[in-house]
């Protein structure tokens, strides 16, 4: 097992952009429709805090949804998240745009997913993360599964890891 943590340490120390997944990454996966169809979302303030270390640490972080969502756009937007491409179930595309943009390697690029969708980006990056409630079959190309849940602290535990390799500390920030 120590050899699997050294492999994956080195990884993580070259990693500059974490790609999360929306519904069931960020969220619990649960949709809330009020009586006019108005959609809403539980979002983690721990997840957002994790997603405000890494933009301190000089981590880029982009979301790539197969749904349209106004609430993940705004949560995004909230956050400064510049890359944000919702309603792309070929999520290749939105990948390929954001790495040419950033200048970036696979082997510079983490993403974090739950299902299917999210399987030709996890094959593709140097990271491929999955939340402990992922699919099966998205679970199949994750180097590293989390030991939180979608929407429970899981991008945050995935930061701090992040953050913890790189040997970057938080506290340092907060003066």
């Amino acid at each position: 097992m120590p050899k699997k943590r050294n492999q994956i340490e080195k990884i993580v120390k070259r990693i500059r952009l974490l790609i999360l997944d929306v519904d069931g990454v960020l969220t619990d996966n649960s949709l809330y429709l009020n009586d006019e169809g108005v959609e809403s979302k539980k979002f983690n303030v721990a997840d957002g805090m994790g997603i405000w270390l890494a933009h301190k640490a000089g981590i880029k972080v982009a979301l790539i949804s197969g749904r349209v969502s106004k609430a993940a756009e705004f949560r995004a937007l909230d956050l400064g998240i510049k890359y944000v491409y919702c309603g792309k179930s070929d999520k290749m595309r939105a990948y390929e745009q954001i790495k040419k943009s950033l200048r970036l390697k696979d082997d510079q690029i983490a993403c974090m997913g739950d299902d299917i969708l999210d399987i030709p980006l996890l094959k593709q990056v140097v990271l491929p993360i999955c939340t402990k409630d992922a699919h099966p079959e998205a679970k199949k190309f994750a180097k590293l599964i989390t030991k939180a849940k979608g929407g429970d602290g899981a991008v945050r535990e995935v930061v701090d890891m992040i953050l913890k390799a790189k040997k970057k500390n938080p506290l340092e920030w907060l003066s």
